[in-house]
């Protein structure tokens, strides 16, 4: 079986949230039968037969599907959008999809038609009205038409959240993080060592090797205290102290103590976390929805969440559970993480 990556033009700050995915009234799951990848519904039956050999979760109505190392688009009927194929495609947003032909991106509409050039070394999703994109070694903000609204001038730009922009100055391994407003104007300097996308009006900032949150003004609204953190998602946000993660409001104050080897953002109500080798998934009071004992687990989405099974073997299974933990559909054998 083919090996479905998804190429990320980078891996540190590109997550958004999941609390932040609309809703899907009709949602399909990507499924595996070990050779190829179909799409099941919430109820676990089969709509779209397993005969890809990679598939992606459906955005905005559409989902990338692999074939013979070419990439294009489905509907929810299994139907082709376009007759064009291509190197790599990425998600839609906005009503718009990166795809990649040969070394060189550019954008699609839904129906298949290239709107915007193919000719960004990368490019990044198009968020509230614009995408982050690189020319000439250097990241720069256009628009919808394709126009420049930010000049590429920055060694890196991430995509728009709540109004500000993540960018760097210098080398990742040396560089430094600030924030610019959607004219490019700094907003707030580039002091720190790693940064978040803003999420619920903060923004989680590594500076002097500790982890704080910071407002739009750049002021700090929670200490720089932590030994790792993330963006707030439903009023909650995860952070590490003394070798342990818990959960911080906004006050900075723990919701949920420290107490847990891994953890993740809510997603639609829960999380999921892991102690020792096994995962669960608490509410936001703490209390286990589903109890520790999956191998792997994933972010709720449309009322499921992806995870890995222990059987009888210690040997991995996967499959789909919803939020009282009741499995809706596995399988056994290999899969790909990365749709």
């Amino acid at each position: 079986m083919k090996r479905f990556c998804a190429i990320c033009f980078v891996m540190l700050f590109c997550v958004i949230a999941i609390a932040n995915t609309p809703k899907d009234a009709n949602p399909l799951f990507p499924i595996s039968d070990v050779y190829s990848y179909g799409y099941i519904n919430n109820q676990g039956k089969i709509i779209i037969e397993p005969k890809y050999d990679g598939a992606h979760k459906f955005f905005e109505g559409l989902a990338v599907v692999e074939k013979n190392g070419f990439y294009r688009y489905i509907d929810k009927t299994g139907k082709h959008t376009g007759d064009t194929t291509f190197t790599y495609a990425y998600d839609f947003s906005e009503g718009l999809a990166r795809v990649k032909i040969g070394g060189k991106l550019g954008f699609i509409n839904k129906t298949g038609k290239i709107v915007i050039p193919i000719e960004f070394a990368d490019a990044g999703q198009f968020s509230q009205g614009m995408a982050n994109v690189k020319s000439d070694n250097l990241w720069g903000v256009i628009d919808k038409l394709g126009k420049f609204v930010i000049e590429p001038k920055f060694d890196f730009v991430d995509g728009f959240s709540e109004g500000l922009a993540m960018v760097r100055s210098g080398s990742w391994v040396i560089g430094k993080y600030g924030y610019i407003d959607k004219k490019g104007k700094l907003i707030i300097d580039t002091i720190y060592k790693g940064v978040g996308k803003f999420s619920e009006g903060l923004a989680y900032v590594k500076i002097d090797g500790k982890y704080g949150y910071i407002n739009k003004s750049g002021k700090f609204v929670i200490p720089a205290k932590f030994d790792d953190g993330a963006n707030f998602s439903e009023g909650l946000a995860y952070v590490k102290e003394n070798g342990q993660y818990g959960y911080i409001d906004k006050k900075g104050k723990f919701a949920i103590e420290p107490k847990f080897d891994v953890a993740s953002s809510f997603s639609e109500g829960l999380a999921y976390v892991r102690v020792g080798g096994e995962y669960g998934y608490i509410n936001k009071a703490g209390i286990y929805a589903v109890e520790l004992k999956l191998a792997s687990a994933y972010d709720f989405t449309n009322g499921l969440a992806k995870v890995y099974f222990y059987d009888d073997e210690y040997e991995y299974q996967w499959g789909y559970i919803d939020k009282n933990g009741k499995t809706v559909w596995e399988t056994s054998g290999y899969y790909d993480e990365d749709w």
